[in-house]
Order: C-alpha cells, then structure tokens, then sequence
C-alpha cells in the first residue's frame, strides 16, 4: 500500500482505478463518516485497498489472499466491513440534486424535440443484470438466459447520467414492473418518488 499511494500515480490508478488522491479521500470518509475502523493489524488504507482491488481487478478471494497475504476468512470479513460502510455512502451520494424534483432538467428545456412532451419527466429507470456467484441451492433461482446466476439491478439516473437511485438483489426471474412496484410501495426502500404528474 506504502508504495502504490506514494509510487507512480499510474500505479495506483491501475490498481485500484482511482488516483491516490480519490482513494486517500475515500478512506478518511469511510472512516470519519462511516465507522469503517482499523483493527490490529490492518490500516483502513489497506481494508479499502482489498475490497477496491476485489472490484476493480474482479479479483477471487484467492487472489487476494496471494495478494495482501491474509486468509480468506480475513479477506471475507474485511469485504463485509468495507461493503457495510460503502453502504452508508452510497445512501448520501446516490441521491436527486433536486429532491423535491421541481426543476424541469436543462436537456428537455433546452431542446425543442423534447419540450413540452417530455417537461414533466425527471429521470430514467432501467435494470440490468449482474453475474453473481451464489449457493448451490440458490442458483435456479437466479439463472440468467445465458445459464449463469445473476441478480436483478434497477437504476434511476438523471439526464446528467448520474445515479439516484440503485436497488438491488433480487433474481433473474423477477419481472421489471415487480421490482419497480415494490420499490415504491416499501417505504423501507427510500424510493425517491416524483411529484404528483411527473
């Protein structure tokens, strides 16, 4: 870690495709704002470092394991701790910049192809799906079309194509229109529900 964040910028942006700069800062909030912690042995630097390295590298527990020379018990837990912690930022940055969603977006005011039609939409939603690796007993359930498992996603973003909202977990086999409704009507979910017309 030593030599990545104070090495070649090239080094690090390959490694965890980020500069230092952005890893360092995402470090300080994770730990300032979101409880993420060093233990013992292991600096915040290096448990961010793991879980980012897992991300961008599309890295196996086994790999880190080689890697950063811990066991895969230590990889797993680290992953689950970062995750829990992303989970807090995520529930900050993935938000409308209006959320009262009053504004019309610029693209549609702007544009005479779109506006009036389109003035009272505020945003996008689509789904993917994302190859997961799960329990042997779970993976009927989230059989995609090409024979592997994957998960459901569905995404909400502006017309600046960035991200508002992000739910995921469910299989393969549910329906669009399913996930959608259950996360309007799960007030649990946050769902950032537009005006009343929009």
């Amino acid at each position: 870690m030593h030599e990545l964040l104070n090495g070649h910028e090239k080094c690090c942006f390959n490694m965890f495709r980020m500069t230092q700069c952005t890893f360092r800062q995402l470090c300080l909030d994770l730990e300032n704002k979101y409880g993420l912690s060093p233990s013992g042995r292991i600096s915040t630097l290096e448990k961010v470092g793991l879980f980012v390295y897992v991300l961008s590298k599309g890295a196996s527990n086994r790999d880190v394991q080689e890697r950063f020379q811990h066991s895969g018990e230590t990889v797993s837990r680290i992953c689950k701790e970062v995750i829990d912690a992303m989970d807090g930022l995520s529930r900050d940055i993935l938000r409308p910049r209006d959320p009262e969603l009053k504004e019309i977006p610029s693209h549609i005011v702007n544009d005479a192809r779109y506006m009036p039609h389109f003035k009272d939409c505020i945003r996008a939603i689509d789904g993917t799906h994302i190859d997961i690796i799960t329990a042997k007993e779970d993976q009927l359930r989230y059989r995609g079309r090409k024979g592997t498992p994957t998960i459901n996603v569905m995404a909400t973003c502006d017309f600046d194509l960035l991200f508002t909202y992000v739910l995921t977990g469910w299989e393969k086999s549910a329906h669009d229109s399913r996930i959608f409704l259950n996360a309007i009507g799960n007030e649990s979910l946050i769902f950032p529900k537009p005006p009343v017309g929009n």
